[in-house]
C-alpha cells in the first residue's frame, strides 16, 4: 500500500529584520520541498521601481497612483529565489541602503499593500494547489496575508543580536548605526496602520537570538513536520 503524499501545507514566518528569517524560511522550504516567497524583496522592488521612475515618496497619493504599473515576478524556489521588475533582475539592486531607506514609507500606503498583499495569496494559493506548499515570509503574513496559515512562526532576537547579525550581511557596517537603524524601521513598520508589523495570535515565538541558524532551521522544520502528521 502506498503512503500518501504529506498535504501542502503554508507556512507563515513573520518577524523584524535581522531575525533570520530569510536564510530559516529558505532552508526549511529546501529540506521540507517547498515553494519559498519572500514578500519583503516584493516590497523592496516596488520601491526600486518607484525610485527608477522618480515618483515622489514622500506624497503618499503620488505613490498610490503607480502602486499597480510595475510587473513584478517572483521565483519560488528556495535554492535560487529571483525577482524581475518589468522582466528586469533586480536582486542586486533592491538591496541597496537608498532602497531600504525608503521602503517602509513605500510600503506604508495602502494601495501599495493591497496590490502586493493580492500578488502574495495568488502564489501562496497555486502552491497549495499545485500541492507543493510554501513557506512566506515577512512581517504581516500570519496576521494579514495568510491569516488561515497552516502554521504561523514569529522569528524574534535582541536588538543586539540583529544588528550584529545585519552588519555582517553588509559586509562590516557599523553596528551601532545598523542598530539604530533596525529600531527605526521597527517602529515605522509596527506603528503603521495599514497592516503593521505583529505577531499574530496564534503564532509560535521562537526567539533566536542565542540559537545558531542550524537550531532555528530544526526548530521550524519540526514544528512543520508536526503539523502536517497532526493534518
Amino acid at each position: 500500500m502506498e503512503t500518501a503524499a504529506p498535504a501542502a501545507v503554508i507556512v507563515a514566518i513573520d518577524g523584524p529584520s535581522g531575525t533570520g528569517k530569510s536564510s530559516t524560511s529558505k532552508a526549511v522550504a529546501a529540506q521540507l520541498g517547498l515553494s519559498y516567497l519572500d514578500t519583503g524583496a516584493q516590497y523592496r522592488a516596488i520601491t526600486w521601481w518607484m525610485v527608477n521612475n522618480g515618483i515622489d515618496l514622500t506624497d503618499p497619493s503620488a505613490v498610490a497612483a503607480v502602486a499597480g504599473k510595475a510587473e513584478i515576478i517572483s521565483g519560488t524556489d528556495p535554492s535560487a529565489p529571483t525577482i524581475t521588475v518589468d522582466g528586469t533582475d533586480v536582486a542586486g539592486p533592491i538591496r541597496t541602503s537608498e532602497v531600504t531607506s525608503k521602503v517602509s514609507a513605500v510600503s506604508a500606503v495602502p494601495e501599495v499593500r493591497a496590490r502586493i498583499t493580492e500578488l502574495q495569496r495568488s502564489i501562496a494559493a497555486s502552491a497549495a494547489v499545485d500541492g507543493v506548499g510554501i513557506v512566506v515570509e515577512g512581517r504581516d503574513i500570519g496576521t494579514t496575508v495568510l491569516p488561515d496559515a497552516d502554521l504561523k512562526v514569529f522569528l524574534t532576537a535582541s536588538p543586539e543580536a540583529r544588528a550584529a547579525r545585519r552588519s555582517g550581511e553588509l559586509k562590516g557596517a557599523d553596528v551601532k548605526a545598523t542598530q539604530e537603524a533596525l529600531i527605526k524601521r521597527d517602529a515605522a513598520d509596527s506603528s503603521r496602520k495599514t497592516s503593521p508589523l505583529a505577531k499574530a495570535g496564534d503564532a509560535v515565538e521562537v526567539d533566536t537570538t542565542d540559537l545558531t541558524l542550524q537550531q532555528v532551521i530544526e526548530c521550524v522544520v519540526t514544528l512543520v513536520e508536526e503539523k502536517r502528521t497532526s493534518e
